[in-house]
């Protein structure tokens, strides 16, 4: 298949909160309690709920910047590309990519809202989830429905009120909600007690997919001072494996047998090794007792979770062991794993070598996604406008260039004052 007959859909993307978020979905006498961008003494924006500092920018924002720039300091909104927080410049820079449809973790919030347990007053932070997800979907996503696959945050200290998120998202039109993935490593219950399983039957209930994401796991383990910051880059997808072991082992699958797991940003290469060796311990240590359910570790997979990467020469060589229904492509944009705006050409160059069919192509790049998260962008949308060549035809005049920090804070400025 050739590049521009391609279609691309990232199960993985970030937003950059706009600074207004929470103007149109609160009442009037609470914006002052809401979170919102305060310029610190030393001259960062950061975002403060509660007095509590919430997540950074960093490297989530560092897209199209020389990589000799690029740092884990706090960005502001003068120096980013407009398309990590305007959904219009999103919609070009997605374009630009060739990139169908997208699915967006939050920032602020953490990547599955986990930043908001630190506020103490959990009736407002429960008004904020609400706020929040009225945002993601009746702003960001009703901007361009056919675009963009709707993600829920949900209230995790409290089970109760997250199940009656989940229900009032689902009636909304949301098809996913991102979920610590492991919650033990940020103070919640595991999923080998029961604590959850309201929450995860709501979910399933309402047939809507749960997104595990990188970053809580790191936190398990113990690394050296003097360990630089590319092992933690490296080492977080692997740590996947971990979180889906839980809900292996932890018998999720007996309890929710219909629950659905994307292992958001955990990349493939884990997948074989895992599953080899959790068939070969539960048939060879019978005497431990481990009862997962009446299917297999890889029937577990296939059927209930979907494994995305970004880059994986090796492992789609190894898509049939893992199953390639289970697979999609990401591109994780404007993080610094993100290979906008030439995502095309590098994972069709990793589909060639991996000697994949047109068929399976079409699986990993956008078919699996769609299903999964139940989208159909084809519904407004003819497929021949779905195409990398398409939709790159759009966005002709988008400039993708190599752009500095001071730059972008010179057009932000010059913007600002016109």
């Amino acid at each position: 298949m050739k590049i521009e007959d391609m279609i691309l859909s990232s199960a993985d993307d970030h937003i950059i909160e706009p600074p207004d978020l929470f103007e149109r979905h609160l009442p009037a006498h609470l914006l002052s309690e809401a979170p919102k961008v305060v310029v610190d003494e030393g001259g960062i924006e950061r975002w403060i709920f509660q007095g509590q500092v919430m997540g950074p920018g960093g490297l989530n924002a560092v897209v199209t910047w020389p990589k000799d720039e690029w740092d884990v300091d706090p960005v502001g909104y003068a120096e980013m590309r407009r398309g990590c927080y305007n959904v219009h410049d999103r919609i070009d820079d997605m374009n630009a990519n060739g990139m169908l449809t997208s699915l967006n973790f939050p920032t602020f919030p953490g990547f599955a809202g986990a930043h908001l347990m630190r506020a103490p007053n959990r009736e407002l932070s429960m008004m904020i989830v609400q706020a929040y997800n009225d945002w993601h979907y009746d702003e960001w996503c009703a901007a361009y429905p056919e675009r963009f696959i709707p993600l829920a945050i949900l209230p995790l200290w409290d089970v109760e009120d997250a199940v009656k998120e989940v229900q009032r998202c689902a009636a909304k039109g949301f098809t996913a909600v991102t979920f610590p993935e492991v919650p033990y490593a940020i103070g919640l219950p595991s999923f080998y007690t029961d604590y959850w399983d309201p929450v995860l039957r709501a979910i399933a209930d309402n047939d809507l997919a749960m997104c595990l994401h990188i970053g809580a796991a790191f936190q398990l383990l113990r690394r050296p001072e003097e360990a630089p910051l590319d092992q933690r880059i490296i080492m977080s997808p692997q740590l996947s494996a971990v979180a889906c072991m839980d809900l292996i082992m932890g018998g999720v699958f007996k309890r929710v047998p219909n629950l659905r797991v994307a292992m958001s940003e955990g990349g493939i290469g884990w997948v074989p090794a895992m599953l080899d060796r959790m068939e070969f311990t539960i048939k060879n240590q019978e005497w431990l007792g481990s009862d997962i359910g009446p299917k297999s570790p890889t029937e577990l997979f296939r059927d209930n979770f979907l494994g995305c990467f970004i880059s994986g020469p090796s492992s789609l060589l190894l898509r049939d062991r893992i199953g390639i229904e289970s697979i999609a492509w990401e591109c994780d944009y404007p993080h610094s794993d993100s290979t906008w705006p030439a995502s095309p050409e590098l994972v069709h160059a990793e589909f060639e070598a991996a000697g994949m069919s047109d068929h399976e192509i079409n699986l990993v790049g956008y078919e699996n996604s769609h299903r999964f998260f139940r989208f159909d962008p084809f519904a407004t949308i003819a497929r021949e406008d779905a195409t990398i060549g398409a939709l790159r035809a759009k966005a002709a005049d988008v400039d993708v260039s190599t752009t500095s920090r001071a730059e972008y804070r010179r057009r932000f400025t010059g913007a600002s004052s016109s």
